[in-house]
């Protein structure tokens, strides 16, 4: 007993494309907007322990303050009870408060930073 062998499928037949009758609907694309990031101000809180002139450090050198900008912050975290160090993207932010508290934790003062959003 012999098998036939397999018959080869019949291939579809070819369409010619249709003839746009004006009325196919045509998809605009929309360019989405990104928002920019969010923003948050490093902000610093007065304390009676903590030494003005460590505070100019701080400004200085996580802040890349000038001596005159630095003063003019630390006269007004001591005068408001609070000031605004810098406006940082949100990982930016809290890096630089880690870095204050850490760095005002190893000299022994009580410094406070914090990062709150922009508004």
């Amino acid at each position: 007993m012999a098998t036939k062998p397999p018959s080869p499928t019949p291939a579809p037949p070819a369409r010619t494309p249709a003839r746009d009758d004006g009325g196919s609907v045509v998809l605009e694309r929309r360019t989405l907007k990104t928002q920019p990031p969010q923003m948050f101000q490093v902000v610093m809180l007065n304390d009676d322990f903590t030494p003005m002139e460590f505070v100019i450090v701080v400004l200085q050198e996580f802040f890349s303050k000038d001596r005159e900008a630095a003063t003019q912050i630390m006269l007004k975290i001591h005068l408001d009870g609070k000031g605004v160090c810098g406006v940082y993207s949100r990982d930016v932010a809290a890096t630089k408060v880690e870095q204050v508290r850490e760095a005002a934790h190893k000299a022994g003062h009580p410094l406070q930073c914090l990062s709150e959003p922009v508004e």
